[in-house]
Order: C-alpha cells, then structure tokens, then sequence
C-alpha cells in the first residue's frame, strides 16, 4: 500500500492522507503545520484554495464519485 491515500469526497474536497507534501508551481512548499491529513479544493469556490474552506457545501457543488479504471495511455 502506499504512503498516500487520496479520497476523492462526495460532493466535496479531495482528502490526502499519509506522507506528502504540496508545492506550488515554483516548487516552494506549502507548510502542513504538522499535519498528516488535508482536504483539497475540487469545486473551486474556497477562499484558502488549494485548500478546502468548506464552500462547497454552501454553493451546492455536487459530484458522486465512482472508482473506475481509466483508459490505457497513449503509446503504451
């Protein structure tokens, strides 16, 4: 299993968990506070973006994700 797990929330954030860090484009790192656990902005409302502020549940953002295997990758 790996290190990181990533759950992709119902009509909500992406939740990571485990062992990671996140960068911006220039590859400067987003200090975590010591955090293991973070949620992830996926409807594009947050005010605190990447991060999750919970705004989606005020603006009814809506998504029910379904694990599925994606399609092979090109010139494999």
């Amino acid at each position: 299993m790996a290190g990181t797990k990533v759950t992709v929330m119902k009509n909500g954030s992406l939740r990571i968990e485990g062992d990671f860090e996140i960068t911006d484009p220039d590859g400067n790192v987003y200090g975590l506070g010591g955090r293991t656990i973070v949620s992830l902005c996926r409807c594009g409302l947050s005010t605190s973006k990447p991060f999750c502020d919970g705004s989606h549940k005020h603006h009814g953002f809506q998504d029910d994700p379904q694990a599925r295997d994606l399609p092979p990758k090109p010139g494999a």
